[in-house]
């Protein structure tokens, strides 16, 4: 594949669709099978400008809505996420599962260089209209992606590179994804991954916020050494009986929870099977930050964790937790 640092290739459509063409091609290309979709899939031709349609007012409000507790969750993040990519001329977005984008932070002096390619709140970026990028191929892959330049599918956008990771909902389903892009030809590989990490850190932050609010009042329990890792958000949501009544998708899939069993399975079970992972010790500790925050206090410690004294009593026992 031609060099990703050399700036745009000429005749970028022909490169992509000898790519799509040559088995031999696709092998070496690393977005060979987001390139086929676009083109065999999606019927999209690279040359083509593609839509700069927006939706209505009327139309954001509903798609807004819907999305309305993750945008809650992920306001901050992406405030946060814009004081450190903004100074770099990047514009940072976060859209729904299907690609729209539904908000965005940028500088003002930044908005035409985005708005311009339709880079904006209302837009549609999903491959199936856009082709190859980072915040379509994030969602059509479920995974976490940096398209360069001319990575891109669409000749117009391979002034971008895209830094998209896919945020999760309670249920395990894609829910979102958020996604730093830049226009500035001096991207270095060295920044690009940068920017990548923090925002796969920013998507699993909002993804571990999103699953606590969904299980309000259930504990939340984290599943290795700590909620988020290499594999993802690993959260289980356990009610009084201790059953796993909610589990994100990264603890559904390393302790091969099927969805039938949410509600059903005991978190005992896990452990019966020999699949710790961590949850005997973090059960522990949870239970012993409850008491030091409840000065020892037994009966208060099980009230804020929301389960029966005697219960506490037969965990902390089982649990080696002196009381």
């Amino acid at each position: 594949m031609p060099s990703l640092h050399t700036g745009v290739p000429r005749q970028h459509a022909d490169i992509v669709r000898e790519v799509v063409s040559s088995p031999k091609s696709a092998t070496r290309a690393g977005f060979a099978a987001s390139w086929r979709r676009s083109m065999i899939h999606h019927r999209i031709d690279p040359e083509t400008g593609g839509r700069n349609e927006r939706l209505t007012q009327a139309e954001m409000r509903e798609r807004r809505e819907r999305a309305g507790l993750m945008m809650r969750i992920a306001s901050p993040v992406l405030d946060r996420l814009s004081r450190a990519a903004g100074d770099a001329g990047c514009t940072v977005l976060l859209s729904d599962a299907g690609g729209l984008v539904l908000d965005e932070r940028l500088r003002d002096a930044d908005v035409d260089d985005f708005h311009s390619s339709n880079l904006a709140p209302g837009s549609d970026w999903s491959e199936g209209v856009e082709g190859t990028n980072g915040i379509g191929t994030c969602v059509a892959e479920a995974r976490p992606v940096t398209v360069w330049r001319d990575q891109h599918f669409r000749t117009r956008n391979t002034v971008l590179t895209c830094m998209g990771s896919p945020i999760f909902g309670a249920q395990g389903d894609l829910a979102g994804v958020i996604d730093v892009s830049s226009a500035r030809s001096d991207m270095t590989e060295g920044y690009a991954r940068l920017v990548a990490l923090t925002v796969q850190d920013a998507a699993h932050r909002i993804e571990a916020d999103l699953f606590r609010a969904s299980y309000d009042g259930a504990r939340i329990l984290s599943t290795g050494s700590g909620e988020t890792g290499a594999q993802g958000v690993m959260l289980l949501a356990l009610d009084r009986d201790d059953l796993v009544v909610g589990a994100t998708r990264a603890a559904r899939r390393h302790l091969g929870i099927e969805a039938g069993q949410i509600g059903q399975l005991p978190a005992s079970d896990l452990l019966e099977h020999g699949i710790r992972n961590g949850l005997e010790e973090a059960q522990r500790s949870e239970m012993a930050r409850a008491l030091a925050r409840n000065g020892g206090n037994v009966s208060a410690a099980a009230r804020d964790l929301g389960i029966g004294r005697a219960t506490f009593y037969r965990k902390a026992k089982a649990l080696n937790l002196g009381v």
